[in-house]
């Protein structure tokens, strides 16, 4: 019995089909090598001679230099937390109002200054000036509030305080748009 078709098809398309499958692999394959030579040459330029010696002690030197930047990265970031431990029972927030505590006189001398901590805790100190005299007068500040009878200018040194903060990050925000345009 003579073969006259192949999954349906006649044999001479078969064979057909066949001889081009095997041209585009040859030409797959020829491509595959040629590609791989060129590989193997700068691998080769790469490795070979006094250069590969070069290379390698490069290499395990910059290994080396990684191994001391992560060691010091651990050591910074433990002295980072224990200095942010500090910082929290620091004054960090400030508020500054200055004004005119008397009618008859003039330059803003008084002031009233608040200074607090990341807990908003600390102290808001007035000092009014008159012709007189000075007088300076210190309130505690417990989160935020104070238990004495604030003057308005204290309290408005106690809320620039409170909001510094949220000043500062519009600042740094702005100032990032501005370097993107």
């Amino acid at each position: 019995m003579i073969l006259t078709s192949v999954f349906g098809m006649p044999l001479e398309l078969v064979l057909v089909i066949l001889i081009l499958l095997i041209i585009i692999l040859f030409v797959g394959l020829v491509l595959t090598f040629s590609k791989l030579q060129r590989i193997s040459r700068k691998y080769y330029t790469l490795t070979s001679g006094k250069q590969a010696r070069d290379l390698e002690h490069i290499m395990l030197s910059r290994f080396k230099e990684m191994d001391k930047v992560k060691a010091r990265m651990k050591r910074f970031s433990k002295e980072h937390r224990t200095f942010q431990g500090h910082l929290d029972s620091c004054y960090n927030k400030f508020g500054l109002v200055k004004y005119d505590a008397f009618d008859n006189m003039a330059g803003e001398l008084s002031y009233s200054l608040a200074l607090l901590n990341s807990e908003n805790s600390g102290f808001v100190i007035s000092s009014m000036h008159s012709k007189e005299g000075c007088f300076s007068y210190a309130k505690e500040v417990i989160k935020g509030e104070s238990y004495l009878a604030l003057s308005n200018e204290e309290k408005e040194a106690i809320s620039k305080a409170l909001t510094i903060d949220e000043e500062i990050q519009k600042m740094v925000d702005e100032a990032e748009q501005e370097d993107v345009m």
